[in-house]
């Protein structure tokens, strides 16, 4: 049951940001879009209660109610940044706005923007473990939590790997390409002759 009101909350998402556009953009009714992308986080409002609902009706604490776990989590931690990013798209391609300015490519600029970036990791992995450790106290019985206890683990294992590829970005910092010859294609035509 878990699995699929997650998959139902990820279609939710996704359905409700479309429509939220749509109606912001194509149908130029802005406060509407506004209310519809607002109404997202109710989506794992209902997934949070259904979780504790079937933890205490007696189901057997598994990865279902893990995974749960992290999807929340990376939904707090990233969600937003989603939706602004797309909402920046959508502005641009169907309400006629500038094209939106993308992540840096290079140096300590692209440094910090991962570094931002590993913030909603690690935000994801915080929210994830109180939700687990919520979930094993309430469950009360070391005996059926242990697949929970492995879900923090595994929120803190994403977060670090996440973190190595951060730190990467501040110890190689990616160069820009130097000003070489030009590769407009004037000129090629005496190539290979």
């Amino acid at each position: 049951m878990i699995v699929a009101l997650i998959a139902a909350c990820e279609i939710g998402f996704w359905v409700l940001l479309a429509a939220g556009l749509a109606c912001r953009y194509l149908l130029k009714m802005p406060r509407a879009g506004l209310a519809l992308l607002l109404c997202e986080p109710l989506l794992e409002v209902v997934l949070l209660v259904a979780t504790a609902l079937d933890l205490k009706n007696g189901a057997e604490p598994n990865w279902t109610h893990g995974l749960a776990a992290l999807y929340i989590g990376y939904t707090v931690g990233h969600g937003h940044r989603t939706v602004k990013w797309l909402d920046g798209h959508a502005a641009h391609r169907l309400g006629g706005a500038p094209r939106p300015v993308g992540p840096p490519r290079h140096g300590m600029a692209r440094a910090r923007h991962e570094a931002k970036v590993w913030l909603g990791t690690l935000t994801a992995a915080a929210v994830a473990t109180v939700l687990l450790q919520l979930a094993i106290w309430y469950v009360d019985d070391p005996g059926r939590t242990t697949s929970l206890e492995a879900w923090r683990f595994t929120a803190w294992r994403v977060a670090g790997i996440h973190g190595l590829v951060a730190l990467a970005y501040w110890i190689w910092p990616k160069k820009a390409p130097a000003a070489g010859p030009d590769v407009s294609g004037v000129g090629k035509e005496r190539v290979g002759r």
